[in-house]
């Protein structure tokens, strides 16, 4: 199974936190890594712009990707988020094994 780093930034801690923890909770990543808070420096509607931002680390398979996508888009306060995945060529087999299968999808929910 193909697994991923994600990556994708948030105006400050509590987002971040708020988005890590209902991606892992949702299964949708096996880890999220918040990291330092940032500067970052972009071009956005013809002007030079520079925030704050707190960047997410995801790990996730790429059979979740679209998904994974999908809540980010839904909760991510910016007009257009920074979403952007990265293949990963090699890995730990324990640990990537692990990812997937922190990712599997729940079976559906068939109680009355």
């Amino acid at each position: 199974m193909e697994t991923l780093l994600v990556l994708t930034n948030l105006p400050d801690e509590a987002a971040a936190r708020a988005l890590a923890g209902e991606l892992v909770e949702r299964r949708l990543a096996a880890c999220v890594n918040i990291l330092a808070p940032c500067r970052s420096v972009y071009r956005w509607q013809g002007r030079v712009e520079e925030a704050g931002e707190v960047p997410l680390l995801i790990k996730t398979c790429a059979a979740r990707y679209a998904d994974l996508e999908a809540a980010i888009r839904e909760r991510h306060p910016y007009e257009l988020p920074e979403i952007v995945a990265v293949p990963l060529a090699q890995g730990l087999p324990a640990y990537l094994a692990w990812v997937a299968d922190e990712t599997r999808a729940p079976p559906p929910d068939t109680s009355c």
